[in-house]
């Protein structure tokens, strides 16, 4: 197919696909409620230094100097980059599922930052998602960190690690306040000036979609490791998981040995076969499935594959992998 020839699909595709309409004040459950795909950026962070190696700038031998460092931005300045980037779906934060509380803290900041730069209605252009410490290491402490996360204003979590069913249901309730069969505290923090509502209306509005239909909060669920593999089937079935997502980098860690010089090697069969039994999953019990994708190439693969939900990273390629994406998918916006 010539370059013109394709050019023309792309634009009947983007024809043909009907808008969504907005039922919700989260966008992201409205696409997923109408099986649209979603594609979302890491938010921006500033670049690590590296320092350089051997003698002097200038002496023989010697590595070239260091380019100068970019300028640090602050994260109002970090925020505000991430609130005008269009046309990515969604804003992505995976600092806490390490260092929950160090990654807290600079999140918090950013996310004070999102609210300067932004009316409500421009921070649902690109609600936020983070990634949430492990809930199998402590229940009641993992619980705590839900509702921290949410009271900042986040309207979806990512469980990391998962490995059972009920480390899922732990997790859910305690996205869910009492009233609704959760274990979330009646405390809202500032999320609802964070959604633009008051905090009555945040509590009618404030639980999961698909458990409620009227619900603004998702869930996204990740399997990681071979025992969550094995349980995969078991973890789909779940109700309340709104995408599942294969660990793919973790996966390849865990399908990789040492060889007797110290060099990685991956089980490429094993680990691609990996991420397919997640894949498999989703379909067999109707979920989205959700997948990294850092080049157009990749996301072509996995688009055609069947997975509908993108992490992609911030940056230039970043950008250009989620234009790829929406020519792929037909869509709009």
């Amino acid at each position: 197919m010539s370059l013109r020839q394709r050019a023309a699909v792309v634009v009947a595709l983007v024809l043909a696909a009907p808008p969504v309409q907005a039922q919700h004040l989260n966008p992201l459950v409205d696409l997923l409620a109408a099986k649209q795909p979603l594609f979302g950026l890491y938010a921006p962070a500033n670049p690590r230094g590296r320092g350089g190696r051997g003698g002097p700038p200038g002496a023989p031998g010697a590595a070239p100097a260091p380019a100068p460092a970019p300028a640090m931005k602050t994260p109002a300045e970090l925020a505000k980059d991430a609130i005008t980037r269009a046309p990515n779906d969604y804003i992505f934060d995976g600092s806490m599922e390490g260092d929950f509380d160090r990654g807290y803290t600079s999140f918090a900041e950013f996310v004070k930052g999102y609210a300067d730069a932004g009316s409500p209605a421009e921070r649902w252009k690109h609600p936020l998602v983070v990634k949430t410490h492990e809930i199998a290491e402590n229940p009641m402490l993992a619980a705590e960190r839900i509702g921290k996360q949410l009271d900042l204003g986040v309207s979806t979590i990512v469980f990391v690690g998962v490995e059972s069913p009920d480390e899922v249901k732990t997790g859910l309730a305690a996205m869910r306040f009492k009233a609704n069969g959760g274990t979330r505290p009646d405390a809202v923090g500032g999320a609802p000036a964070f959604w633009g509502l008051s905090e009555k209306d945040y509590k009618a509005k404030a639980d999961i979609w698909p458990l409620n239909p009227k619900g603004e909060l998702l869930n996204w669920t990740i399997v990681e490791s071979k025992p969550g593999l094995a349980r995969v089937r078991e973890i789909a079935a779940v109700k309340g998981i709104g995408v599942l997502f294969p660990g793919a980098g973790t996966l390849r860690g865990v399908f990789s040995t040492q060889d007797s010089t110290g060099r990685r090697v991956t089980d490429e069969k094993g680990w691609e076969d990996a991420i397919q039994q997640v894949l498999a999953a989703c379909k067999e019990f109707n979920v989205p499935c959700g997948f990294p994708a850092n080049t157009p190439d990749v996301m072509e693969i996995r688009y055609k594959q069947g997975f509908r939900v993108f992490v992609i990273g911030w940056g230039d390629n970043g950008f250009k992998t989620v234009e790829a994406g929406l020519a792929l998918s037909g869509r709009t916006k």
